[in-house]
């Protein structure tokens, strides 16, 4: 790192910044903390703990196979935080060491005894009485057993290619008539993914599971008939799962894309996770075949693949979840007549506005624009970006069904937003197949932009309807997500996303824009210009400070102008969810610095900058992390907020999420976070999540 570039940060790395995967890492304790949280109702702390599993998987799919590509090519320089590949591994092998064991713990020692206590119980095949054993056979016989497949280890049969992910048995049977020498022969049965990670052994009151492997082992006789059961032990791969495309040298980034996702699926292992008694000499076959070394297995108590207790969350016991939620239809747009496509758009053109998800209904508004749109006689084109969206999604529904009515419809798809690639691969055939026209974007850029443009004429003028957001148009995750998004007619902000949506699809790299920031061009300097403003209204003696919300800061840039910021004297309030490398709280660095994280029911993914701007308060919302890539190799945007009653709605929210009764995980000195949940008054405080839906309806 340059001293001279980041003299905060570069007098020491360590103190001054904390590593990347390690807040990850933290991030992730935090989702373990509300599954250890007994203040969170049952079936959801079960949720969090498969969500935990989840997130780690993805971890080492991504962020430790790219650790581990740096040590096999022998890079030995220290990161911007001070660690070497070498010392980061190992500080990541202790600490993901440690939350598997709390993982288990958590697991055995609390959701089991508590689940067992309300009539839901996850048993071991012994446990089965002799109903209940008969009843599961039958399941097997019926619906498991059909689609296994044992597969030898012998001269004739190589070791099999064991996909990622995947749960499997390690089996080693006895030839009855060989020698004792020779006898002991090797074979792997993959545990079905598309069956229930856990099988319901009665249809009693009580509600009674057993993992899917543990049928399959009480039943290996069938699958190896006339040899006998030496032993047996489940065991489970993480593959590098990052993609490597050559956009440049790529005549067709499709094809391309297609070619790298078969590629991925034989991805080096970084990473075996095994049952913590299994035998030595099975751990070394495993490891050897699987080209994994001693620090890259963990152990667990089984069962192994947490990830299934979604399968326990989603039963249907209500007192043990979260109240029933329901979303409201925006006040602005409840009057617009459900048939009437002219009366939506009317809504929008009365003034903008300003949604906040998952609280006010994404299908009435979001989805409603682009299926009004799609019907609008007067509509003449639809352009639409897309980075994730739900499998049977609505939105790709209306821009096929506005192609086939012929209107002029664009489509800039990232097909390579990270493990929806296959997803938006298909959708990209599928739309180009209805005739919408397909873009990928700019060459080495990913489109990040949350955009939607509709061209209407009225009264024989042109009209542009906008929506930008901070989240993707996925109905399904916007139910679970928390985001803000702008319905808008204004002329301006128009003509701005038109342009950009021309530099996304044909040639126009000096384009400038009026009510946006755009990434890579503008978006960094126009948002560290607003830091340094602050410092100087500060130093002038009017109000400054500065307020953001978002998933995650990383860039050096920035922490070193908030740090500036900071030791200048303005007040700065962080909100992070994700990752945070920045350190609060430092006395001569960043002693004006706080940072809270907020987790819960809903996913917090909106991103807001604050700025005080000498009393005339500025805010942003867009697409956009502190993040290397946001900024520099992403097309991102955020939109200013001009109306004074959706800047009223922000800080409202934003005080929210900084106030002593909301409870929040918040940043120590030392980098660590202390979780806290009682307000001044010593006394518990009410879910987060839960005060925002109880505002919400008593707005009402």
């Amino acid at each position: 790192m340059s001293s001279q570039r980041f003299p905060l940060l570069a007098r020491s790395p360590r103190e001054t910044l904390i590593d990347r995967e390690l807040s990850w890492l933290a991030f992730n304790e935090r989702v373990l903390e509300l599954a250890e949280d007994e203040g969170v109702p049952l079936l959801e702390r079960c949720r969090f703990l498969a969500i935990f599993a989840s997130n780690l998987d993805d971890f080492f799919m991504i962020r430790v196979a790219t650790l581990k590509r740096k040590l096999e090519n022998g890079i030995t320089q220290k990161n911007t935080a001070g660690y070497t590949p070498t010392e980061l591994m190992a500080e990541i092998s202790r600490k993901t060491e440690e939350l598997i064991a709390r993982q288990t713990k958590c697991f055995h020692e609390r959701i089991m005894p508590e689940l067992n206590s309300v009539g839901i119980e996850i048993i071991k095949w012994s446990d089965l009485n002799a109903e209940e054993s008969a009843y599961v056979n039958q399941i097997f016989q019926e619906k498991i057993f059909p689609v296994l497949t044992p597969l030898a280890v012998d001269p004739s049969h190589p070791f099999p290619y064991i996909s990622g992910l995947s749960l499997n048995l390690a089996v080693v049977v006895n030839q009855v008539d060989a020698s004792e020498e020779d006898s002991k022969l090797f074979a792997r049965v993959k545990v079905p993914s598309n069956l229930p990670r856990f099988v319901e052994t009665s249809t009693n009151r009580t509600r009674r599971f057993i993992p899917l492997e543990q049928v399959i082992v009480a039943n290996l006789e069938h699958l190896f008939p006339g040899m006998e059961l030496h032993t047996h032990f489940a065991f489970r791969i993480t593959r590098n799962a990052d993609l490597e495309i050559e956009e440049e040298e790529s005549e067709d980034l499709l094809a391309s894309m297609e070619q790298e996702l078969l590629r991925r699926k034989f991805g080096p292992a970084v990473r075996l996770e095994i049952d913590r008694d299994i035998e030595g000499e099975l751990l070394n076959t495993l490891m050897e075949e699987l080209g994994v070394k001693d620090h890259e297995v963990s152990r667990y108590q089984e069962p192994l693949d947490l990830t299934g207790l979604n399968r326990i969350a989603d039963l249907d016991f209500p007192e043990l979840k979260y109240p029933v939620f329901r979303n409201q239809v925006h006040k602005d747009l409840r009057e617009a007549e459900p048939d009437s496509t002219e009366a939506f758009f009317d809504a929008i053109k009365r003034h903008e506005i300003l949604l906040h998800h998952p609280y006010e209904s994404f299908n009435s508004s979001v989805v409603r624009f682009l299926e009004s749109a799609a019907t609008d006689p007067h509509v003449l084109a639809i352009k639409q970006t897309l980075y994730r969206t739900s499998g049977d999604s609505p939105i790709v529904a209306a821009l096929i069904e506005a192609a086939e009515a012929g209107k002029q419809v664009l489509a800039v798809i990232e097909i390579r937003a990270r493990f929806d690639e296959q997803a938006n691969v298909r959708w990209a055939r599928k739309l180009e197949d209805a005739g919408v026209h397909v873009v990928y974007g700019l060459v080495g850029f990913k489109t990040h932009a949350k955009l939607s443009l509709v061209v209407r004429e009225e009264f024989g003028a042109i009209r542009r309807y906008v929506h930008i957001g901070t989240g993707n148009y996925n109905p399904k995750t916007a139910r679970m997500y928390e985001d803000f998004g702008l319905l808008s007619a204004d002329a301006v902000l128009g003509d701005d996303i038109n342009k950009l949506f021309n530099q996304l699809s044909g040639f126009a790299p000096q384009t400038s824009f009026s009510r946006l920031l755009v990434a890579p061009r503008t978006l960094r300097p126009g948002l560290i210009e607003r830091i340094e403003r602050e410092v100087t209204n500060h130093q002038a003696g009017k109000p400054a400070y500065i307020r953001i919300k978002l998933n995650s800061i990383m860039d050096e840039e920035f922490i070193e102008a908030l740090y500036r910021a900071s030791g200048a004297g303005v007040k700065i309030d962080l909100v992070v969810r994700g990752i945070c490398a920045l350190r609060a709280g430092i006395p001569g660095l960043s002693e004006n610095i706080t940072v809270r994280s907020v987790l819960g029911r809903f996913l917090e993914h909106s991103r807001i900058f604050h700025f005080a701007h000498g009393g005339n308060d500025e805010l942003w919302i867009g697409s956009a992390d502190l993040m290397h890539r946001n900024l520099d190799r992403r097309v991102e945007a955020m939109v200013n907020i001009n109306q004074p009653d959706h800047k009223r709605m922000l800080i409202r929210a934003l005080d929210h999420y900084l106030s002593d009764t909301s409870p929040a995980w918040i940043m120590r000195e030392d980098g660590g976070w202390h979780h806290a949940v009682l307000g001044p008054d010593r006394e518990p405080l009410t879910d987060f999540h839960a005060q925002v839906t109880d505002w919400y309806r008593l707005r009402e």
